[in-house]
């Protein structure tokens, strides 16, 4: 299971930049499921820098790579404290999704071993919990694989451990049931293409 979070306002779209977020929503994913686990709420932030208002073309997504990871002694200076108390709530997760992330701040996510993914405004969290789902379940995102392999080396067999549980045995609600309400229920997610 990874956790991972959305700078969100309204707990159902990616619409923030990183360290403007009033909210994060933070998700446990598994092959086929996701779960809300928590919520944190900020004090609104001003953003400032000549960055600040950049939007990305739709459909554009950055992964930011090993090139961004800081260099030693790089990030001595002290953080902004808007940043500071995001990156504890964020704390054990494997990535977070903005609309936008500045640099400073992607060198402290990747620095806390966070991966941090940009994205366009407005992308709804269910289709990336659906993405994440299906890259563990046949691969796909290179990010993915690099988080299972941390967690690997935590715990070799947690993901044994989770195929034993049955993860892959869960059936989807029937055919005309209303769908579980994605804030408080585990929500059922792809694990193959053909979903």
């Amino acid at each position: 299971m990874l956790h991972i979070a959305f700078a969100s306002t309204d707990l159902e779209h990616v619409n923030t930049h990183f360290g403007a977020a009033e909210r994060f929503v933070v998700y446990d994913v598994s092959p086929g499921h996701a779960e809300l686990v928590k919520v944190g709420d900020f004090q609104a932030a001003v953003m400032k820098g000549e960055h600040k208002d950049r939007k990305l073309p739709a459909g554009t997504r950055i992964v930011p790579g090993e090139d961004m990871v800081p260099q030693p002694g790089e990030l001595a200076r002290p953080p902004e404290d808007k940043v500071v108390a995001k990156l504890e709530f964020l704390a054990g997760c494997a990535a977070v999704y903005a609309a936008s992330i500045g640099a400073s701040s992607i060198k402290r996510l990747m620095a806390a071993g966070i991966q941090p993914i940009i994205c366009d405004n407005g992308q709804v969290i269910r289709d990336l919990l659906d993405e994440v789902s299906l890259a563990l379940a046949v691969g796909g995102l290179s990010w993915v694989e690099r988080a299972k392999a941390r967690l690997r080396e935590k715990n070799p067999a947690r993901f044994d451990d989770m195929e034993k549980e049955g993860w892959r045995g869960e059936t989807a609600p029937p055919p005309g049931a209303s769908p579980p309400d994605a804030h408080k229920a585990r929500l059922r997610l792809i694990t193959a293409i053909e979903d």
